[in-house]
């Protein structure tokens, strides 16, 4: 099964254009993202329907952020991207006849609930400024450690 890597990109994608002065081209953002220019307009409109950013056209346009990085969660973003599956796992059958796999199946269905909670509580509690000064200490810390490298 593929891997929805919608709300990764996503994220990588934001950032970038947190740090760019100006709206960024969706071939920018497609080679920033290492994906094609269709997949970042598909997925930047999802954004755009939810106030998340804005789109202007023609030589001077591109994308830019419109919400504040502040108040925007993870779990808005994965909202706002019709949210994807979480997890690829799912039970053998659904419709078990068999008193073991229904007992198998009723196990795994909490587990998965339960993981599916605690993970969109986690994206609640992130902003995109929390990622951002995540960015900025990783940063800072490979100047730092590039600089004594040379």
């Amino acid at each position: 099964m593929k891997r929805d890597s919608r709300l990764s990109n996503v994220l990588h994608a934001l950032l970038h254009m947190a740090e760019h002065d100006g709206p960024m081209s969706s071939d920018v953002l497609a080679k920033c993202m290492n994906t094609n220019p269709v997949v970042v307009r598909r997925t930047m409109g999802l954004l755009r329907e939810h106030g998340i950013v804005s789109s202007a056209r023609g030589h001077a346009g591109g994308w830019t952020i419109e919400a504040d990085f502040r108040k925007v969660t993870i779990r808005q973003l994965y909202e706002a991207l019709g949210e994807p599956v979480v997890f690829a796992m799912g039970n053998r059958n659904d419709e078990a006849q068999c008193l073991v796999e229904q007992s198998v199946n009723a196990m795994l269905d909490d587990a998965f609930v339960e993981a599916e909670r605690l993970l969109l509580e986690r994206f609640a509690a992130v902003t995109l400024a929390d990622l951002a000064t995540e960015f900025t200490r990783r940063h800072a810390t490979h100047k730092r450690k590039s600089k004594h490298a040379s």
